[in-house]
């Protein structure tokens, strides 16, 4: 059983790898990279290092020779490029024989109303389309996204949101990519949806668990949609991107991303790691990078 991980040196990628090697399953392991050169580590460690880019799809077809279980890790662009990517990829997936694709989307993506689910969605579908077995990990928020939150918590600052009580499934990129790596294993069935959530949480929840890992309180500060727009900008946020974050407060306060689901720590194993332990794993990691 080959199992391949697609941009296995990024931040996703990288764990998902490193806990397969882990596993035991690295003489079946190989990882298509855009640039071999960096995954220097991987291939010394016996890892089938190949060369596959994902607006190259000669390189995809040859990256994915022989492979039975893939992982496609949605990649980073604006939504058309990414849809024109996944759908190249998923094609040479079909060509070359795979009988498996695993594939890294968002929560409730045949719903959700988020701008980017509608690369999820396409990607899904395209999936379906292909006839290859399928799990979609339905990823809801990474914790590190909020890594600004905690910079800030840190200096003394409010937590200051305009998602008002809307709910959230954080969890650290790490427990996301370990049960990805659990369904590239073999865990579960063909053909399944994980909606990977964690505890459901607001912003007054996050500023709790956040102020318990520092050990004081953190204020919440409520504000609108303008005080929101204009904090984003003061940040240093290219303008472009200003009502993508505003817009996206406001359907996350409408309930984009309160998706509840027991399929995380089923494929885990374990439970979620709880917010205040993962806030101290944060912390330290910003206060080493200080």
């Amino acid at each position: 059983m080959t199992i391949l991980i697609t941009g296995a040196t990024g931040q996703f990628g990288s764990i998902v790898a490193r806990t397969l090697l882990e596993s035991g399953l690295g003489e079946d392991l190989a990882v298509s990279v855009r640039n071999p050169d960096k995954a220097g580590e991987l291939k010394a460690r016996g890892v089938d290092v190949r060369q596959g880019d994902f607006d190259d799809p000669a390189s995809l077809s040859r990256a994915f020779a022989g492979v039975e279980r893939l992982l496609l890790i949605s990649a980073t662009d604006d939504n058309a490029t990414r849809i024109r990517q996944h759908t190249t990829a998923v094609r040479a997936a079909q060509e070359a024989g795979v009988s498996f694709i695993a594939y890294t989307s968002i929560a409730g993506a045949d719903r959700n109303p988020l701008g980017l689910a509608e690369v999820h969605r396409a990607t899904e579908e395209a999936i379906r389309a292909s006839g290859i077995a399928f799990a979609f990990l339905r990823n809801n928020w990474y914790l590190e996204n909020e890594l600004g939150y905690v910079q800030a918590a840190l200096a003394g600052a409010p937590l200051r949101t305009a998602t008002g009580e809307g709910k959230i499934g954080w969890a650290l990129r790490a427990d996301y990519a370990q049960a990805a790596a659990a369904v590239m294993a073999g865990l579960g069935p063909e053909n399944a949806i994980y909606e990977l959530s964690g505890p459901l949480a607001t912003y007054d929840d996050f500023a709790a668990a956040l102020g318990q890992a520092l050990g004081r309180q953190v204020d919440v500060e409520h504000i609108d949609e303008d005080a929101y727009s204009q904090d984003l900008a003061a940040s240093g946020l290219p303008g472009f991107l200003v009502p993508v974050f505003v817009e996206n407060a406001r359907l996350i306060r409408q309930g984009a991303l309160a998706v509840e689901s027991d399929d995380f720590a089923r494929l885990l194993g374990r439970p979620v790691t709880p917010l205040p332990e993962a806030f101290q794993q944060l912390i330290a990691r910003v206060r080493s990078q200080a």
